[in-house]
């Protein structure tokens, strides 16, 4: 049987290949930092959500170190039966603390957070309102619930108050979206989401991946940059990438959204829990975000340098002042050969196309790190100029 299907499956990977869609995976031989040794040499890493640079920082990696002598390697169990450490407990608490939300429950990455979400709070009476460019994993969460579902153009607060008067006869209604929208760098509103729930009485989710850590003045997200940390009723994250970096989720919430979640949450009950050695790495990083100003700081300068020479340069990024600074290319196979030009000259980049984004809009997705220096910076910018030399000629 298997015969006929390879050849499928082999005629599907050669069709992506000749569309310029095909997705290698480079090999890193050292730790996450700005700079990192791939077979070619060394490079400048400007893909990577390390967006604090504490991915290899020295305070955590020896609370990690720590960790493993004290709580072990893993917890071979899920959290229900014998895998809940104090160090589970602990973290859980202060992430609550820093989010500002009354309870905390971990997951073994967000996208099973996003996963065990919906189908839990939602039944076929309710309805899920969300935005079109959602993450993958609020997607696919969503799919799993029976609840109806409704879609709203990005930020487009006229349609989500229209999807909102449509579900207007549902039991609960649950407005979800991204804090930041990863390919993009875009923010959400949320204080115009939050009057619209407001006014629809509705409830608020929102993903903040890709703030959390640095956005905000104390670094608690896009809530916080908003002014709305007492309006959102559930927050998902992630720890794996202003938050050192590794793995892990989880769901911040009101106490009985977690209290339901910890009995029914099917990515919760069923998977391993974290390893100890994260949790208490993770402990260490929340300590160093109450004086991270410094990190946050450099890491404002760093992507406002970038997207300002840039687009002097002629290039075309997205507006905002999000680190993620996307560098629209348009055809696929034009932003796979400008990475491949950019790792020649010593910057790792990777180009993002369709599915990933939407076709025809595929683009080199740079995020800047307070890891890099302003030398670091100007160097990629200049990568980019030359690159894009080359390929005109």
């Amino acid at each position: 049987m298997y015969a006929s299907v390879r050849d499928d499956l082999q005629k599907t990977l050669d069709e992506i290949r000749e569309a310029g869609l095909f997705k290698p995976e480079r090999v890193i031989s050292t730790p996450q930092n700005a700079s990192v040794a791939v077979p070619t040499g060394e490079v400048l890493n400007f893909c990577a959500n390390n967006y604090l640079g504490l991915a290899d920082h020295p305070e955590v990696i020896a609370a990690a170190k720590e960790a493993l002598d004290r709580w072990g390697y893993g917890m071979a169990s899920v959290r229900f039966i014998c895998g809940t450490q104090d160090v589970h407990k602990e973290l859980e608490a202060r992430l609550s603390a820093f989010l500002g939300q009354e309870d905390t429950i971990l997951y073994s990455s967000c996208f099973d957070a996003n996963g065990g979400v919906f189908e839990t709070l939602l039944g076929a009476e309710d309805a899920v309102i969300s935005d079109a460019l959602n993450h993958a994993s609020i997607i696919d969460g969503i799919r799993l619930s029976k609840a109806a579902r409704h879609r709203y153009a990005n930020r487009d607060m006229a349609e989500l108050e229209a999807k909102l008067k449509e579900a207007s006869g549902a039991r609960r209604r649950l407005i979800v979206t991204d804090g930041v929208f990863s390919m993009d760098g875009y923010v959400a509103p949320l204080q115009e989401i939050c009057d619209l729930a407001d006014r629809y009485d509705a409830m608020v989710m929102v993903d903040d991946s890709h703030a959390v850590g640095f956005v905000g003045p104390g670094g608690r997200g896009t809530p916080e940059l908003h002014g709305v940390m007492d309006r959102v009723d559930i927050i998902t994250g992630t720890l794996g990438k202003a938050l050192g970096g590794a793995s892990g989720g989880y769901v911040a919430a009101r106490a009985e959204i977690v209290a339901l979640l910890r009995q029914r949450s099917r990515p919760y009950l069923f998977s391993n829990s974290l390893a100890p050695v994260i949790a208490a790495a993770s402990l260490k990083v929340l300590d160093l975000l109450e004086s991270a100003g410094d990190l946050r700081d450099k890491l404002a300068a760093n992507t406002a340098l970038f997207r300002t020479k840039m687009t002097e340069a002629g290039f075309e990024i997205l507006p905002g002042d999000h680190a993620i600074a996307p560098v629209m290319i348009g055809d696929a196979a034009e932003a796979a050969r400008m990475a491949e030009l950019l790792l020649e000259r010593g910057v790792y980049v990777i180009g993002f196309s369709y599915p990933v984004v939407p076709m025809g809009a595929a683009r080199i997705r740079v995020q800047l790190s307070a890891a890099h220096s302003t030398a670091d910076v100007e160097r990629a910018i200049a990568a980019f100029v030359d690159a894009r030399a080359t390929m005109a000629g």
